[in-house]
């Protein structure tokens, strides 16, 4: 017998996406190409929610 959801289950669409920012090691934070603070930018905010990188999981086991 097969669980309901799996006849209906999709795998996510993987999308492509390129955040407008990087990780500055200096800094330990996420920075815009001008050099501004990525969470000092409030609309990169409102449209991305975060701005996360990898660099706190690699360190951290609770991130």
């Amino acid at each position: 017998m097969q669980p309901f959801a799996l006849n209906y289950a999709r795998p996510a669409a993987e999308l492509e996406v390129t955040a407008p920012y990087v990780y500055d090691s200096g800094l330990q934070l996420n920075v815009l190409v001008d050099g501004r603070l990525a969470a000092r930018d409030l609309a990169l905010l409102r449209e991305l929610g975060t701005t996360t990188s990898t660099a706190g999981s690699k360190t951290h086991f609770d991130d």
